[in-house]
C-alpha cells in the first residue's frame, strides 16, 4: 500500500510515495503544548532558575545593559520579550533613561532604522539602541585570556553598568552545541578577533583531520568551542539572563531565565526534548526537506538541515535533500570554499589560513558528506557545486531515479518533512 507524503519546497510541495513497508519512520518534532506567548514569557520571569526575580535584582538608580539577538533572530519576537523585560525593569524601580539596548551583532551586519523598530517594538525611540561593533577598538575592553587562547574583548556597553540581562533564543547549534546563554556573550558582544579565533577551536589540533568530533549539535561537556565560550563568559558579571525555545511553526514554545548557566542548561534540555529525535539505527536512505522557504532560501541557511539530515544516513548511504536555494549559495565566501577547491583537504587549509564562519560554513557542507552520497533538488546551477561530489538535480523525480538505479531493491527510509528542526540522535 503506497503512502503519500508531502515536502515542502520554496513555497511550493513535492509529492512523496512510497510503500508503507518502506518508511522506516518520519522524523518530526515531538509534541509541544500550545501555549499563548505571554503566558510563556510571565511565566518564566515569574519563576527564575538559580536566580532571585530580575525585579528584586536591581535597584532605583542603576543603570541596566540588556543584550538582544539581532534581526537574523527575529523568531524569537524580540520586540515582546523586551516589552515584559524592561516592565519587569520599571517595576524594580528602573528609569527608562538608565536602560541600554545593545544588539549581539557578533560578525553580522549593523541594523538600519526599520529593523531597530523591529527589534524595541514600542520603545522604539524611548530607550537607547547600541548596535555592537566588533571591529571599533575603542568601544571594546580586553579582560584577558581564556585557557583555548582566546582574547576576550567585550563591549564596554555590557561592563560598564550596574546590571546585565542577557536575552537569546535556544536551538541546537553545530559549532557551540546549542545556541543562547554565554553565546550572547562571545560571539554576541565580544571583538571579531575574539569571536573567530573561539569559532576556529572547531578544527582538529593536526590539519588534515578535520572538524573536531566533539563540534557539533548537542555536544556541550566536550566541545572546546563552548568550554571557551564558558570561560569567557565568567569573566563578565552576568545578572540575568531571559531565552525562548522555539516550536515548529517558527514561534514560540518555552522560555527559561534566571542564572546564566543554570537556566540556559534547562533550556538546552527543553530544546533537546523538542527537537532531538531518538532513533534506533541509521537508514541507506533519507528524503529530508528543509521545511520550505525561507530555510532553504540560500545554501547557506540549507546547510543547517544538511547536517541533521546527513546524521540519520548509514555510510555510504544516500540523502535526497529538497532546498530550493532561490537566493543562490548566500554568501560569497560559501562559494569560494566550495568551488575554488578540489577536495577538503584544500578546503581545510583554506580555511585554518583565512577563518571565518561562513567559510566554515561551506566547508562544513562538503566535510558532512564525506561518507555519503548527497542530491540535492534545487535551483542552484550544477557548475557552482561541479568541484563537490553532490549531485544536483530539479526535481524529486530525478532524485528518486538516481536511488532507484543503486539500490536493487528500493531500502527502508526516513523522511524528514522539516531537517531543520529536527536531529536525529542515537542511543550510545
Amino acid at each position: 500500500m503506497q503512502q503519500k507524503n508531502s515536502l515542502k519546497y520554496g513555497n511550493n510541495k513535492f509529492k512523496l510515495e512510497l510503500k508503507k513497508n518502506k518508511i522506516k519512520d518520519i522524523i518530526t518534532t515531538n509534541a509541544i503544548e500550545k501555549v499563548e506567548l505571554e503566558t510563556i514569557i510571565k511565566n518564566a520571569l515569574a519563576n527564575p532558575i538559580a536566580s532571585s526575580k530580575l525585579k528584586e535584582i536591581v535597584n532605583p538608580g542603576e543603570t541596566v545593559t540588556v543584550v538582544i539577538s539581532d534581526i537574523t533572530r527575529s523568531w524569537q519576537q524580540i520586540d515582546k520579550m523586551l516589552s515584559f523585560i524592561i516592565a519587569e525593569l520599571k517595576t524594580g524601580g528602573i528609569k527608562l533613561n538608565d536602560i541600554n539596548v545593545l544588539a549581539a551583532t557578533g560578525s553580522h551586519r549593523f541594523h538600519n532604522k526599520a529593523e531597530i523598530k523591529t527589534l524595541l517594538g514600542k520603545y522604539y525611540g524611548k530607550i537607547n539602541f547600541v548596535d555592537h561593533n566588533g571591529k571599533a577598538e575603542e568601544s571594546l575592553s580586553y579582560l584577558g585570556d581564556t585557557t583555548y587562547g582566546t582574547p576576550v574583548w567585550i563591549n564596554k556597553l555590557a561592563l560598564e553598568t550596574d546590571r546585565l540581562v542577557l536575552t537569546g533564543g535556544i536551538v541546537f547549534h553545530d559549532l557551540a552545541g546549542f545556541a543562547g546563554g554565554r553565546k550572547s556573550i562571545l560571539p554576541g558582544i565580544a571583538a571579531y578577533e575574539s569571536i573567530m579565533q573561539n569559532h576556529s577551536l572547531s578544527l582538529s589540533e593536526k590539519e588534515g583531520e578535520g572538524i573536531k568530533n566533539t563540534v557539533t549539535n548537542n555536544h556541550l561537556q566536550d566541545n572546546p568551542v563552548n568550554l571557551d565560550m564558558l570561560e569567557a563568559a565568567k569573566m563578565l558579571d552576568v545578572d540575568f539572563i531571559f531565552n525562548v525555545i522555539p516550536d515548529a511553526d517558527g514561534g514560540i514554545a518555552a522560555a527559561v531565565a534566571g542564572d546564566i548557566f543554570e537556566a540556559h542548561q534547562k533550556g538546552c534540555a527543553i530544546c533537546k526534548e523538542y527537537f532531538g529525535i531518538e532513533l534506533e539505527e541509521k537508514a541507506d536512505l533519507v528524503f529530508a526537506s528543509c521545511g520550505g522557504y525561507p530555510k532553504d532560501i540560500n545554501l547557506y541557511q540549507a546547510s543547517k538541515s544538511l547536517v541533521n539530515a546527513a546524521q540519520a544516513v548509514k555510510k555510504e548511504g544516500y540523502l535526497i535533500l529538497l532546498a530550493e536555494c532561490r537566493e543562490g549559495i548566500g554568501h560569497s565566501e560559501v562559494e569560494e570554499i566550495i568551488q575554488n577547491h578540489t577536495n577538503n583537504f584544500e578546503r581545510e587549509r583554506a580555511l585554518r589560513s583565512n577563518f571565518t564562519i561562513s567559510r566554515y560554513t561551506g566547508y562544513l557542507i562538503t566535510k558532512r558528506i564525506e561518507d555519503i552520497n548527497l542530491i540535492l533538488v534545487t535551483e542552484l546551477d550544477k557548475e557552482i557545486l561541479d568541484n563537490t561530489d553532490i549531485r544536483v538535480v530539479k526535481t524529486l523525480a530525478e532524485a528518486f531515479k538516481i536511488v532507484e538505479a543503486e539500490f536493487d531493491q528500493l531500502p527502508q527510509s526516513y523522511i524528514m518533512p522539516a531537517a531543520a528542526n529536527t536531529l536525529p540522535i542515537f542511543k550510545d
